[in-house]
């Protein structure tokens, strides 16, 4: 998708970047808002404790457990009009991106693509995360590639990832 195909809004955008646990939204997050001058969040950071617990246990998270997060992250979007925000976040059905997109005109999404191979591989490397490789079936079942989002193959080194985010978002330092 180019940037021309996403609904237009106020010159500095909500990025969400997307995807299962593993593809690096986090690390992706990061240094986009250190490259761009954005303000970042991760979503992790906002989950109910109940939630951590339950995926520490090995168990996905369901419709209803995700429902009040995604109204906290709602609100961190709404909240945050000035400045470029970069918010990491699974999103990962259609439902939770509209979710997401009726906080602000201006949301795009960025789709970081990785196989069920190398997703699992990440997370055997990965230490002191609560989502445990046991849970990257469940990630990729519930899944629904989007459609509206700019995808990224994650098979490349991180730096290279987001120049073509900022090259093809047309992100300019705020």
């Amino acid at each position: 998708m180019t940037p021309s195909t996403f609904k237009t809004g106020p010159s500095h955008p909500a990025i969400v970047v997307m995807g299962v646990s593993g593809s690096g939204k986090s690390t992706v997050g990061k240094l986009l808002a250190e490259q761009s001058g954005a303000v970042f969040y991760d979503a992790d950071d906002f989950h109910p404790a109940a939630n951590i617990a339950k995926m520490k246990r090995g168990e996905p998270l369901d419709d209803v457990d995700r429902a009040p997060w995604l109204d906290t992250l709602c609100k961190l979007l709404a909240d945050s009009p000035a400045s470029t925000v970069i918010l990491a976040c699974s999103a990962l059905k259609g439902r939770y991106r509209e979710t997401l997109k009726s906080a602000r005109t201006d949301v795009r999404f960025v789709y970081l693509l990785g196989s069920p191979e190398l997703i699992r591989s990440r997370l055997r490397a990965r230490s002191g995360h609560f989502m445990p490789e046991t849970l990257v079936d469940s990630q990729f079942s519930a899944l629904e590639a989007p459609e509206d989002a700019f995808t990224v193959s994650i098979d490349q080194p991180v730096a290279e990832i987001v120049s073509i985010i900022i090259q093809e978002l047309s992100i300019s330092k705020t």
